[in-house]
């Protein structure tokens, strides 16, 4: 029994010592397998990175560029290509088994993709009836030019370079012809360098005679122009010259630039979008490459506006092309494209010394004009008033849509000078009335003018509105002077006697008064009369003339009112004329009569 126990004892132990074994065993072989699995991962992701499928070499080498297959398998071939040149970095001996298939392929991508994208390029050359080329169908290939770009970069670069100098030439070559043609159907008739505001009206070729044209270009009005900077008209479409030379069609410059400039805007937008995307570049390197692009059209453009503006004297075109410019501009940056702001300031930079140099031949032709040499005088509104008013009007309604500073000082010394001119002509008037007549007459037109154009609270219109103001007061006690003057100097001198607590020296006035109280009650009837006709021969505008006839009939009637209350002092009371005196509502209702209707 000892024996057998002791044999068990024995068997059970080795049985122990196996099962540790067995044990270990399967720790090692579960670890074997981990790493096996692990490798075979890892060899799995670098096989299929590295093995180049049948349906890659196909597509790549038959089928054609355009087809959606070659785009799938071109983005394969570059995720390869890149799988590879990273493996072949960690050293990895397998690269070198497809190297040369991927190679071989890479090069026939290469040649297929450049032959197409130069085809596109060069398809580019022909003829454009719309002055837009279109680039944006390359944007569906963008793939091509960055698989290029990883790939092979001395092709990218020759395929860019290659845009870049055809896209230039064309947008020269089609800048200048679309010009060329734009210019045929400007105005014939255009302002000169002696079309000025204080040239004599006889020198001129009627300014504001009926246009002898179908379609006539004034110079100080503006007229329908303006409509140039309206939303609607802004981003009209272009003007084709052939079109607008068989329908007979004119244009001002303003519309002529608007057109071209927004021909231009369009074409920049769209050029630098694409460029931004397909050639996938940003911030100053796009900017370089839209330039190398626009660079020479743009210069082109600027040299063609200096030669205009070189014999430009039309200021309302001028200031209508900056409007036009600052509007663009706002455009520009809306959609995002700031490659054009430094052109925009070029232009500017080219539009504003010419518009104040225009306005300063205009201040100076007017600060020069001798009234003597303006032929017979007339108190109606002087031609050269008119012009400065519908001038100035044009040019404050186009500034308050964008306000300037500078516009505003440049009109002010303007309306100094005509403000001087204006009182030049009235001192060549013999008599005080006429040259009110004159000054009301004048300041009343360009009041009027400016109203209908310029907002009520501009600096102009408050100006000339006191000048009239004033003018108007002093024609008023002008024109009350002659019929009612002895009255007028007798109240004044009565009122600043009782200010003075000298009343009593009233009573000695006695027969003074009752010439006065008789005289008024006989001629006051037709004194007013007459003083009506006279007021409405004398104004132009029927309005001006009816409330100068009303400010005068006011007047008067103050006038006897504060007549009634001198007499009505003790000195005078007992004066026997009294009884003649006029009652005051009698006199309201009478002068009443006498005023104009409409």
């Amino acid at each position: 029994m000892e024996q057998m126990l002791g044999a068990f004892q024995s068997d059970l132990s080795s049985i122990s010592s196996e099962i540790r074994t067995l044990q270990e065993q399967s720790g090692a072989m579960n670890i074997r397998l981990r790493n096996r699995q692990a490798v075979r991962g890892k060899l799995g992701e670098l096989v299929d990175g590295l093995v180049v499928p049948s349906a890659l070499v196909t597509a790549i080498l038959e089928a054609p560029v355009t087809e959606p297959r070659f785009l799938e398998q071109l983005q394969e071939l570059d995720a390869k290509a890149a799988a590879v040149r990273e493996q072949e970095a960690r050293g990895t001996a397998a690269c070198a088994d497809v190297r040369g298939v991927l190679d071989r392929l890479r090069v026939k991508a290469v040649t297929k993709i450049r032959e197409f994208i130069l085809q596109k390029i060069y398809s580019f050359r022909k003829p454009m009836t719309n002055y837009q080329i279109p680039q944006t169908a390359l944007l569906k290939y963008r793939f091509f030019y960055q698989f290029l770009l990883g790939n092979e970069r001395a092709t990218a670069k020759e395929m860019r370079d290659e845009y870049v100098e055809t896209l230039s030439k064309i947008y020269v070559s089609y800048y200048r012809s679309y010009l060329g043609r734009l210019m045929k159907v400007q105005y014939e008739e255009v302002a000169e360098k002696d079309d000025l505001m204080g040239v004599e009206d006889t020198a001129k070729k009627g300014f504001f005679s009926k246009p002898s044209l179908r379609s006539r270009n004034t110079i100080f009005t503006l007229g329908t122009r303006g409509s140039v900077i309206s939303p609607t008209e802004l981003e009209a479409p272009i003007l084709v010259p052939h079109t607008a030379q068989r329908g007979d069609q004119r244009y001002p410059f303003e519309a002529l630039f608007r057109s071209q400039h927004y021909a231009l805007l369009d074409n920049s937008c769209r050029e630098y979008l694409f460029i931004c995307e397909f050639f996938v570049v940003s911030g100053p390197a796009a900017h370089d490459l839209f330039h190398a692009v626009m660079g020479r059209t743009l210069t082109m453009t600027l040299k063609h506006l200096e030669s205009y503006l070189a014999d430009c004297y039309d200021a309302i075109a001028v200031f209508l092309c900056i409007h036009i410019v600052l509007r663009f501009r706002n455009i520009a940056a809306k959609r995002d494209v700031p490659a054009l702001d430094r052109y925009w300031e070029q232009v500017l930079a080219l539009l504003w010394p010419r518009f104040e140099l225009i306005l300063e031949m205009n201040v100076q032709s007017v600060r020069s004009t001798d009234p003597q040499r303006l032929g017979g005088l007339d108190t109606r509104p002087h031609y050269i008033t008119r012009r400065y008013a519908e001038f100035s009007s044009a040019l404050v309604s186009i500034n308050q849509t964008i306000p300037n500073e500078r516009t505003m000082q440049l009109l002010g010394q303007l309306q100094v000078e005509v403000e001087n001119f204006v009182l030049r002509v009235a001192a060549e008037f013999s008599s005080r009335k006429e040259q009110l007549v004159f000054l009301i007459n004048n300041y009343d037109m360009m009041l009027g003018v400016l109203m209908e154009r310029a907002a009520d609270d501009s600096k102009e219109v408050e100006s000339f509105q006191q000048l009239l103001n004033a003018r108007t007061q002093e024609f008023i006690e002008e024109l009350l002077s002659p019929p009612f003057g002895g009255l007028v100097a007798f109240v004044k001198e009565a009122e600043s006697l009782i200010e003075r607590g000298q009343a009593e020296r009233l009573r000695g006035e006695e027969a003074r008064v009752t010439q006065l109280i008789r005289g008024f009650g006989s001629s006051w009837k037709s004194s007013v009369e007459s003083l009506s006709q006279d007021v409405m021969r004398s104004f132009t505008n029927f309005r001006n003339g009816t409330s100068i006839i009303q400010g005068a009939l006011t007047q008067l009637i103050q006038l006897y009112h504060r007549f009634h209350r001198v007499l009505s002092q003790p000195q005078l009371r007992a004066l026997p004329a009294r009884a003649e005196l006029i009652n005051i509502h009698h006199l309201m209702v009478e002068l009443k009569k006498h005023k104009p209707n409409f």
